[in-house]
């Protein structure tokens, strides 16, 4: 089955801690069903120096969240919506419930 949520779609999260926030979706993970998310589920992580990382330290790195806890946010109207499939001139097109292409 597709996956209803793209990269580089404008997301927000629907429950858990995070609820409320909106982001631009970095990856997507289609084995797993999760999405990372720009400025979501931030965790600390500490890290020794490597030869690419000669610094070290403690970095703020995105984690993945579940599809099931995001939904895309209409362009138009700025609000998350579900999305549906439609067929138009011979191509599949994502549509919002709303009748908006996504």
């Amino acid at each position: 089955m597709a996956s209803r949520i793209k990269k580089d779609d404008t997301v927000e999260v629907v429950t858990g801690a995070n609820k409320g926030k909106r982001g631009k979706v970095l990856r997507v993970i289609p084995i797993r069903d999760k999405v990372v998310v720009e400025g979501v589920n931030v965790v600390k992580r500490h890290v020794r120096p490597t030869p690419r990382n000669p610094q070290g330290g403690i970095l703020e790195v995105e984690r993945p969240i579940h599809i099931s806890n995001v939904m895309p946010v209409n362009p138009k109207t700025g609000r998350p919506t579900r999305v549906r499939y439609a067929t138009e001139g011979g191509k599949r097109v994502r549509k919002s419930t709303d009748g908006d292409t996504l």
